[in-house]
């Protein structure tokens, strides 16, 4: 089990309604991840309390939620935390710059409580997990350790026909790999009441050519797929870092990793 060292505090806009939100971080020994919004009813960070996939991942239950939880899931992940509460006066989580980076940076500088002589688990599925519709499809298989391979295809020159592979050389720029949508498409979900909170901070804008501002990294879009995924496979209660697995996505999003997360739980086993 590990969580942070001591109390931490953030405050920012949100992406969807663009409303001051503030979040802060307390230790736990509970060995969950739990949401409390508002002082109503907490829940968990768990793929089974997922509400909606439709813009961004919603967790919560009939009382409360929390929207935009992705970003911060995987920094989670990748900080190895697995035990925290989490306390929101919002129902939206800061956008922050759009990526984890700014999340990691919080947790790092509360300091991560990390067990010694605890040895990591890992674990790898006891049979292939597969989810196939049309042009998307997510596979996972076991492995002898973890590789996700991201595979996009869409309406821009540099991301037709296109994958990129996570390895631990390049996870830091997975972690500061922003969200992104097409700039063409910004008006049409603002008029729609969404992304109120878009800025060139915090989105990056696909334009017919290149981008609304310098890329991070090569590929920085599709980087942006693997930190979601992380994001989202966090809620099946495994660390997906911690997963032996091989998982191959080829044109998926939110509502489909949230699918393969659930059929997960069920499929994960430690390895021996």
């Amino acid at each position: 089990m590990t969580t942070i060292l001591k109390d931490i505090e953030i405050q920012g806009h949100g992406l969807m309604k663009n409303k001051p939100c503030s979040v802060k971080f307390f230790p736990s020994n509970t060995g969950k991840i739990r949401y409390f919004v508002n002082g109503q009813e907490p829940f968990e960070a768990d793929a089974d309390n997922v509400l909606s996939t439709d813009h961004c991942v919603v967790l919560g239950n009939k009382k409360a939620k929390a929207m935009l939880t992705e970003h911060l899931s995987a920094a989670l992940a990748f900080c190895g935390i697995d035990s925290i509460d989490i306390c929101m006066d919002e129902m939206e989580v800061p956008a922050l710059d759009g990526s984890s980076k700014k999340w990691v940076e919080l947790f790092k500088s509360a300091g991560i409580e990390k067990h010694l002589f605890e040895k990591k688990q890992y674990y790898t599925v006891k049979e292939p997990v597969y989810y196939l519709n049309g042009k998307t499809s997510l596979v996972v298989l076991p492995s002898d350790e973890l590789y996700i391979s991201y595979s996009v295809n869409y309406a821009h020159p540099d991301l037709a026909r296109k994958w990129v592979a996570y390895n631990p050389k390049n996870q830091e720029e997975i972690i500061e790999a922003r969200t992104f949508g097409f700039y063409k498409d910004l008006k049409k979900f603002q008029m729609l009441g969404f992304a109120q909170g878009v800025n060139i901070e915090n989105t990056l804008g696909l334009q017919d050519e290149g981008y609304t501002s310098p890329l991070r990294s090569e590929d920085e879009p599709i980087k942006h797929k693997i930190l979601d995924l992380i994001g989202d496979f966090y809620l099946t209660g495994v660390n997906p870092l911690n997963m032996k697995c091989q998982i191959l996505v080829k044109e998926a999003g939110h509502a489909v990793h949230v699918k393969v997360a659930k059929m997960l739980k069920d499929k994960l086993i430690e390895c021996k």
